[in-house]
């Protein structure tokens, strides 16, 4: 329901936009003016309760005014007074279609004067044009949960994409994120059950409910059995070949490059490859190859941190400190959090002689250090830790 910390002052419309009038005596156009004087002048004190039957005079003495239901809605509406405040609200969006905020009260309100529908619409018409965030989030958390009840998950995720792009922060925005995905996650599995449950997507998507288990060969036994009715499935190699080298097993090893090998035939441009295939490379102590396969990523996605990062680190082993310190630069600017490049580029600065560059970047670098470390104890203790996966571990079947 909507936050009652929301001051309901700030959706009330001014009273010096009063509409004008024909036909009226002077006697009633004062009555006017004088009962609306009145409401403001109650409301600058805190006294709703007095400044509702002023504004109700004013409606009866001019029955198109705006504000006068457009205010007397928004009261009764802060007062949980639903009943009396969706006719109000809903006459002064009658006469003025483009207040948003009043159309949004309406459609909360709707839902509970037993008016679903009109309800939905209201708040459906209202949301793209709010621009007050707490407003925005209560109406778009309002459409979700009605989405939502009405299994109607890809509308849902809509709204939340919305949300979380003007409102990257709000906890309540990220935790509707979290239900939704996570719902419309499992009406996809089921639905994919349902449709080709032999298919190799479907053994893709239970490798990846295996390792929510924590089951890694499990996990493994599946991604083998996608890959052995489609070899061609996208991302499935690359997939396998990341949980493959997680292992410490030598063997284990070796066959994760060679589902690199195989991900980088599969898709000849996926610079994330590229990457792992030059992490294995340097290790081996091939310098010009790694040399070689990070610079094809970073050709292929110039915006990517990793892989500049890893240029920089071939660069810094040969001797281009000053390309390596280029990359470095960028990366930081890429990936702001990114420890290790902010230590590196710390390192070079101190080479350099440049004392105060060298010493922020050691600031930044055990900052976010220490930052990723704690979201790391705060992940293990969410997660079903995996088993260990050797080369003499049968897969399960």
């Amino acid at each position: 329901m909507f936050a009652k910390t929301l001051m309901f002052t700030a959706l009330l419309l001014p009273a010096g936009s009063m509409a004008a009038f024909c036909q009226q005596t002077q006697s009633a156009e004062d009555q006017i003016k004088y009962h609306a004087q009145m409401a403001q002048q109650y409301l600058h004190q805190q006294r709703p309760d007095l400044a509702i039957p002023e504004l109700q005079k004013v409606t009866a003495l001019d029955p198109a005014n705006v504000d006068a239901h457009a205010n007397l809605g928004v009261l009764f509406f802060f007062r949980a007074n639903y009943t009396e405040a969706a006719p109000e609200l809903r006459a002064a969006v009658k006469l003025q279609p483009d207040l948003w905020k009043i159309q949004a009260l309406l459609g909360m309100a709707g839902e509970h004067t037993a008016d679903p529908t009109a309800a939905r619409n209201d708040l459906e018409v209202s949301f793209p044009h709010l621009t007050d965030h707490k407003l925005q989030v209560q109406v778009g958390l309002e459409l979700v949960g009605i989405y939502t009840a009405a299994s109607e998950l890809e509308d849902a995720a809509e709204v939340i994409a919305q949300l979380r792009k003007s409102n990257p922060d709000n906890s309540e925005v990220l935790y509707a994120a979290y239900r939704t995905y996570a719902d419309l996650s499992g009406e996809s599995m089921l639905s994919l059950s349902l449709v080709a449950p032999d298919s190799a997507q479907m053994h893709q998507l239970m490798a990846h409910e295996e390792l929510k288990e924590g089951n890694t060969n499990g996990a493994i036994a599946e991604f083998r059995k996608a890959i052995a009715i489609n070899a061609q499935l996208p991302g499935v190699h690359f997939e396998l070949a990341e949980l493959l080298n997680t292992s410490e097993d030598a063997k284990v090893k070796s066959e994760a490059e060679q589902e690199y090998r195989a991900a980088l035939v599969a898709n000849p441009l996926d610079e994330r490859t590229e990457c792992r295939l030059a992490q294995i490379d340097a290790a081996k102590g091939d310098t010009n190859q790694a040399y070689r396969e990070y610079s094809k990523a970073v050709e292929l996605a110039p915006a990517d941190a990793d892989a500049k990062l890893g240029l920089a680190k071939i660069l810094i082993d040969m001797n281009q400190q000053d390309k390596a310190q280029a990359l470095l630069e960028q990366t930081v600017q890429l990936e702001p959090t990114n420890a290790v490049a902010h230590y590196r580029l710390g390192t070079l600065y101190r080479q350099l002689g440049r004392m105060d560059d060298a010493k922020r970047e050691v600031v930044l670098y055990k900052k976010y250090k220490d930052m990723k470390e704690k979201l790391r104890a705060v992940y293990k203790d969410l997660q079903v830790q995996p088993s260990e996966i050797r080369a003499d571990q049968p897969d399960e079947k």
